[in-house]
């Protein structure tokens, strides 16, 4: 079965349809998003109707958790909050309705592939992996975690192969690989909306459950209507200024 995954979507449409066409061409068998379908961007509607009618299942991301109200977002700074705020009164009922009851993990069915939007450990508290260290403190689940876990939440390309006792990290990372089947595997599949790895082009990534076979995929989207979308709406304009550099 072959998987196709995206992630952090951010409530950016133009990368949104980008993404959903370019998946459309490689034909997965089916789809899941890791969340962040809302936060930073100005389309927080659009993002959601088509991610529910596209997407098998769809996993809570910390900014889905704070506009649904399931999550305390005092902490975040202003500028993140204003959008939150913003979002959380633009969106339809029944768009409000699907973050509030999006789980905070999925197994895909037949297969050993996990989906969450941070660490698989203390899924509610969010955690990131974005490094070897993060990742080592799966060390003590090893045994419950899937072959495959792939995450979002850091907004970045990221492979880490564990072992029972250790973490290396696929530098690069490898555009195409096939995973071990005495390793489990840590996949941080980059963002849709608002990539943070200096490629300003939104990523998704394709995965064969049968031949383990694992493909990075970016493609360009229009970033200045996306962007300006976002200075119309009186947000944070570095929010839109950073994607023209994938930051």
């Amino acid at each position: 079965m072959r998987l196709g995954i995206f992630s952090d979507v951010h409530a950016n449409v133009e990368a949104l349809s980008a993404v959903t066409e370019a998946l459309s061409r490689e034909a997965p068998d089916v789809l899941y998003c890791l969340g962040d379908v809302v936060g930073y961007g100005a389309s927080p509607n659009e993002c959601a109707d088509i991610v529910r009618t596209t997407a098998k299942a769809t996993i809570l991301g910390n900014h889905d958790a704070a506009v649904a109200g399931r999550m305390d977002y005092s902490y975040y700074y202003e500028a993140a909050r204003r959008a939150l705020d913003l979002h959380a009164t633009t969106l339809t009922e029944e768009n409000m309705v699907w973050l509030r009851g999006l789980p905070y993990m999925h197994r895909v069915e037949g297969t050993e592939v996990h989906l969450c939007h941070g660490s698989p450990v203390r899924l509610e508290d969010f955690e990131y992996i974005f490094a070897p260290e993060q990742a080592r403190e799966c060390l003590p689940f090893y045994d419950e975690l899937g072959h495959l876990t792939l995450i979002g939440h850091s907004h970045l390309c990221k492979v880490f192969e564990l072992t029972p006792t250790e973490v290396v990290e696929l530098h690069g990372p490898p555009r195409s690989f096939e995973l071990r089947e005495d390793r489990k595997y840590i996949i941080s599949v980059g963002s849709v909306g608002q990539p943070r790895d200096y490629d300003n082009r939104a990523s998704y990534v394709v995965y064969d459950t049968d031949t383990r076979e694992f493909h990075f995929r970016r493609v360009e989207y229009d970033i200045e209507s996306a962007a300006q979308k976002i200075f119309d709406a009186r947000l944070e304009r570095n929010f839109g200024h950073r994607l023209f550099i994938g930051v």
